[in-house]
This record gives structure tokens, sequence and C-alpha cells, in this order.
């Protein structure tokens, strides 16, 4: 397998330190077989990517976005994205759906966090607000190309991520119970 499955680097395919350039071995770090430069140091930990959303509903329906970009171009998600450096979850989540959905957003509530291991680009935490939709008129953004609400019985059966699809079912069963679903 190459390193540019997809057009993704995966980081298991670098051989050289960041840092020093010198080749990266292998050995146990933790309890884990790590890569890491014999010269430095330097120890490649494979940790995923933080990212936010939201689930916004009106009416009982909820808000989705059509993917614009790979992976999984076409396919529906919940308004989310990578955190940057220099923001928090919340401040992600609310850049997200503002720039996704045009819609300005309260975050009320945490809603659930998930691991999602089927985006090719990375491992990822996605962390999960319930939010309410304070001004903005609902309009595809940056890397959308709709943005709709609905119903919870006619959710497209292309969603993007595992962690969406666990997401949308959590919440079913939140409006349904009242209650989120226990991890057990």
């Amino acid at each position: 397998m190459s390193g540019f499955e997809g057009g993704y680097i995966q980081a298991r395919d670098f051989s050289f330190c960041p840092w020093c350039r010198a080749a990266l071995s292998e050995k146990e770090f933790d309890g884990r077989k790590r890569r890491y430069c014999p010269d430095c140091g330097f120890i490649w930990y494979k940790n995923p990517v933080p990212a936010a959303g939201a689930i916004i509903h009106e009416n009982g329906r909820l808000l989705l976005v059509r993917r614009k970009y790979p992976p999984k171009k076409g396919d529906w998600g919940l308004p989310a994205g990578f955190q940057e450096f220099d923001e928090s979850p919340e401040e992600c989540c609310v850049r997200e759906v503002k720039e996704e959905t045009g819609l300005d957003i309260r975050i009320e509530a945490p809603f659930w966090n998930y691991r999602a291991g089927d985006d090719p680009r990375t491992t990822v935490v996605l962390i999960l607000y319930l939010g309410a939709r304070i001004d903005g008129d609902l309009k595809p953004g940056d890397d959308a190309t709709e943005a709709a609400y609905f119903d919870l019985s006619e959710i497209p059966s292309n969603i993007a991520f595992s962690a969406h699809r666990e997401a949308i079912a959590h919440f079913r069963e939140f409006i349904e119970r009242g209650t989120l679903p226990s991890r057990d």
C-alpha cells in the first residue's frame, strides 16, 4: 500500500524524523509499537484529530449537509469539521456550522463524542453539541453543496461517516426517550 491512498498521506508512511531527518525505527513505548528517532529521541504518537459539530433540529427535523469534496463527496453528514489549533471545540462547532450552512447558532449543551476510524485522512474524535439557530439564512457554504432539514424517518441512507450515523441514531433515541443512550 502506498502512502498516498485516496490522495491522503498516511502517518504510517513517514520514514524520516520531522525534527532531525534521521531514519525512523520502531520500538515499544507505553505498551505500543511506535515509530521513533534513535538520533534525537522523537517519538511519533499517532493521535486522533479533534473535530466538532452540531446537531440542529427544528420542528422535528434534523439539519444535514451534502459534502462538496472527497472523501465521501456527495454523501450527507452533520455540519462539522476539524478543529483549528487556536480554537476551542465550541468555537469550532459554531464556525463550522456557519461555514457549511450560513446559520449562526447558540450551543445549548454537549451531546456526545465519537471515535471515527473510517475517514481516510485520519482517525477523528468528533465532539457534537446540541445547537439552536439564532440567525442566518440556510444555504450551503464552503464545502457543502446542499444544506437541508430532514424528518428523522427520512434521513438519507448515504451518511458519510460512521460517527455521524451513530450520532443520528443516538439523537433519534434522545428524541424518543428524552435521554441519551448509554455506551454499554
